[in-house]
């Protein structure tokens, strides 16, 4: 039995952002509507005190590598949809 693991980082900017709150806000929506639609674990890993930033790290697991990289790529296409932020940088990972 196989277990795939994929890791996926990415960095977000919140252009519309005045404070720490408004940067909150966003980021918990975000967080809990691409848990509950892609059953993925999501955390703020860094950029914690910016307001126009984040770094998020994003986990998926799976028994077969295209499964993950299908659910991490939707994950991507989600963010990217997302009109109070911009994705800069994204990096994917399978262990």
């Amino acid at each position: 039995m196989a277990m795939i693991v994929g890791l996926c980082t990415v960095e977000l900017h919140f252009p519309d952002s005045l404070s720490l709150k408004s940067k909150r806000k966003i980021l918990v929506s975000l967080k809990t509507r691409l848990q509950n639609r892609f059953n993925v674990s999501i955390a703020e890993i860094d950029e914690m005190h910016l307001w126009q930033k984040a770094v998020l790290g994003i986990a998926s697991v799976a028994n077969e590598t295209a499964r993950v990289n299908q659910t991490l790529d939707h994950v991507l296409n989600d963010i990217r949809a997302n009109p109070s932020l911009e994705l800069v940088r994204s990096q994917i990972e399978v262990l």
